[in-house]
């Protein structure tokens, strides 16, 4: 058996191929990810990797459309947003597969 606590871990990642980690694979990474009002990521898109995220809580703005409570968004290898919290906000994060340095920023 293995435990931990999130705030032990980066930015709220909990399962991939980085350290610290709960769990090590290449299979997928998964977080848990909160935001204040106003936290913004710069539009970034992956080569390889699906990402799929559930908002937990509150509001976000992606692909300039807005996602509450319970909204899932599945982005494709290629497809480029940015992030933006509209209020206080928490998602679930997937990606498939887990591939390090599979992050691409978009100059706008």
């Amino acid at each position: 058996m293995k435990e931990a606590k999130l705030d032990e871990m980066t930015k709220g990642w909990f399962v991939g191929n980085f350290s610290p980690t709960l769990y090590e694979t290449n299979n997928c990474e998964v977080a848990y990810k909160t935001y204040e009002k106003g936290d913004f990521e710069r539009k970034h898109y992956h080569k390889v990797a699906t990402e799929i995220t559930l908002i937990a809580k509150g509001k976000v703005k992606m692909f300039d459309k807005i996602y509450s409570e319970g909204d899932i968004v599945i982005i494709e290898p290629g497809e480029a947003t940015s992030f933006e919290a509209i209020e206080e906000s928490a998602n679930v994060v997937v990606k498939i597969p887990g591939v390090n340095n599979d992050k691409y920023f978009v100059e706008e």
